[in-house]
């Protein structure tokens, strides 16, 4: 491809004595060779840019570049060079076919340009649309929908009532519509289980990371927001919202109805206690734990969860909490001393 060409598709801009340059691929800095393209995003690793072997690089669009290489300026490097992996690893095409082991209800929809693997089971009156996929040793229950492009790993399961949207991607075994993890207490102290009554709902181009689950709801629904994207070995808890574009990273767990909104960022291992609302823009730190509403746009860490700001003063006295008993009994012993003085 063209150099000038894969800046168009790209977003960004390139100077046109270079725009004949063929680029084949796209690679990190170190790791790229000749002929393919690499990025700069974070200035801690311009040093690097004079022993990289690509033909080309994106960079922002003020950024001094002093390295004969062709450069591709773009407002979000990341994001072109993003754009430039897609380009050169797309998604393998997959024939449509139905294996021989796969057990499909009767009743079921299946559009004749599915994939659906071997050892696949499809219940009753499940609807699967256009272009879907579905890898080995899945298992769909009865009234599911999948929408049209959406892909399932194998290993993965679907459970009743579950509606996927489209461009969904769902990975190795991860579940969807297990039950929730709902009892109540009887009078000889036993745990009555309460009936999961709800679904869950997955909307458009979400995907969902290998063994994650994602609990139905125990009435109602529990609903994935458009865009969101949730990681390996998250738990969803029932009746929960996801908001749309929100980030929910490697062991994330979500109490029952939690509410987390639009484009929040949960990263690894927070905790987010039941009933309680994560608003809009919100981030929280690695292993928070969430006992409290979160506002909207605000930077939080710790367990509790507090302002990032407030957590960083905090941490700074604990470290010093160590000296604090060598201080009191300094203080003490000069105290003593100085009773005694007084006595005498």
């Amino acid at each position: 491809m063209k150099l000038r060409e894969l800046a168009r598709l790209t977003g960004a801009n390139v100077d046109e004595k270079s725009g004949d340059i063929e680029i084949e691929g796209a690679a990190g800095l170190d790791d790229a060779l000749e002929g393919q393209v690499t990025f700069l995003s974070n200035p801690r690793y311009t040093t690097r840019v004079q022993t990289t072997r690509a033909s080309a690089i994106y960079v922002g669009e003020e950024m001094e570049v002093e390295h004969e290489i062709a450069v591709l300026r773009a407002r979000d490097p990341y994001l072109s060079y993003t754009r430039a992996l897609r380009l050169f690893h797309p998604e393998p095409e997959i024939a449509p076919s139905v294996h021989e082991t796969a057990v499909i209800d009767a009743s079921a929809k299946v559009a004749d340009d599915a994939f659906i693997g071997a050892h696949v089971v499809v219940g009753r009156d499940v609807v699967i649309e256009s272009g879907v996929r579905i890898h080995p040793n899945v298992t769909v229950y009865d009234g599911v929908r999948i929408g049209a492009g959406s892909t399932i790993h194998a290993g993965a399961s679907v459970r009743e009532g579950t509606e996927i949207g489209e461009r969904v991607i769902i990975y190795n075994n991860a579940v969807i519509g297990s039950d929730g993890f709902g009892y109540a207490k009887d009078e000889e102290g036993r745990w009555l289980k309460i009936p999961q009554t709800g679904r869950v709902v997955i909307e458009d181009d979400v995907e969902i990371g290998a063994c994650s689950t994602i609990d139905k709801a125990s009435v109602g629904e529990t609903r994935i927001g458009r865009g969101a994207k949730i990681d390996n070995l998250v738990q969803v808890g029932h009746s929960c919202k996801v908001g749309d574009d929100a980030l929910l990273c490697a062991q994330v767990g979500l109490a029952g109805s939690s509410h987390i909104g639009q484009r929040v960022v949960l990263t690894g291992q927070v905790g987010v206690g039941g009933h309680l609302t994560i608003g809009d823009d919100a981030m929280l730190y690695p292993q928070s734990g969430v006992h409290n509403d979160i506002p909207a746009g605000k930077l939080a860490c710790g367990s509790p969860a507090i302002d990032n700001r407030e957590f960083a003063r905090a941490a700074a006295v604990f470290r010093k909490l160590g000296d604090v008993p060598r201080a009191i009994r300094a203080l003490e012993k000069r105290i003593a001393e100085l009773e005694t003085k007084l006595k005498g």
